[in-house]
Order: structure tokens, then C-alpha cells, then sequence
């Protein structure tokens, strides 16, 4: 995953990373590993997303559109 095994735990314990105790061992279910390696982005990630960029084009569109020709 790219962490050391401690960033994992703090993950899985803050709930940010989706994990099963079984037997003293987390297991990370396989459909959540697409998510939590982020090799797939969710749909709320994608409206996010969206949001920031119509805001910018709103807000800087001018300054964006110079940037371009530049």
C-alpha cells in the first residue's frame, strides 16, 4: 500500500480504511482495495472534484483564459 504498517492500523482504527478483525488479524475486504490504493475514484471523490473545478472556472475564468494563451 505504500505505509508502514502503523499508518495502516491508525487508518483502520480512525475508520478511514475499512477493515475486519478476525482472529487478532484486519483483513481489508478485496472490493474496497480499488478505493483504499486509489486506483479507482469513488463517486462523491468524482462531485468533489467536479465542484472545485466549476468553482475555480468561476471565480478565475478570466485569469484562467489569459493563462491559456500564454
Amino acid at each position: 500500500m505504500g505505509i508502514s504498517r502503523v499508518a495502516v492500523l491508525k487508518q483502520i482504527k480512525s475508520g478511514k480504511l475499512p477493515a475486519e478483525n478476525i482472529q487478532g488479524r484486519f483483513l481489508i475486504n478485496r472490493k474496497d482495495l480499488p478505493e483504499v490504493l486509489q486506483t479507482e475514484v469513488s463517486p462523491q471523490a468524482k462531485k468533489d472534484v467536479k465542484r472545485a473545478v466549476n468553482r475555480t472556472v468561476k471565480e478565475y475564468g478570466e485569469t484562467l483564459r489569459k493563462l491559456g494563451r500564454e
